[in-house]
């Protein structure tokens, strides 16, 4: 696999609940996992390569945290499958400049986004 100089190569994020989370990002969005231990979980071809490890902290902007923003060709249809899957929406969809999106918090806490043009 090539990398490119100074490109954002990887991310890892925390999860209060490593199955919990592998189980509801597999429901909601396809993604695959491939694990490293009890307390590690890595995901590829997401649009970014990275990883789930098991932590009592969690991400959220309220606290600084970066967000971590996920595209979507249909954004009303991802919303309803979030709540399907036990997601919260915390900021119902809104309009910005490109598109709407909205955010919402997965089983283990953290907050994402969803965008769509």
């Amino acid at each position: 696999m090539a990398h490119t100089h100074h490109h954002i190569n990887y991310i890892e994020i925390p999860t209060k609940d490593l199955e919990s989370t592998k189980s509801f990002f597999a429901l909601v969005f396809g993604w695959t996992f491939q694990d490293f231990g009890p307390d590690y979980s890595s995901f590829l071809a997401c649009g970014v390569d990275g990883g789930f490890f098991t932590s009592e902290q969690s991400v959220s902007t309220v606290t600084g945290s970066p967000l971590i923003v996920i595209y979507s060709q249909d954004l009303e249809a991802t919303l309803q499958s979030v709540e399907s899957a036990g997601g919260k929406v915390v900021k119902p969809i809104f309009s910005f400049p490109g598109g709407r999106r909205f955010h919402f918090e997965e089983p283990s806490g953290n907050e994402y986004a969803v965008w769509s043009e």
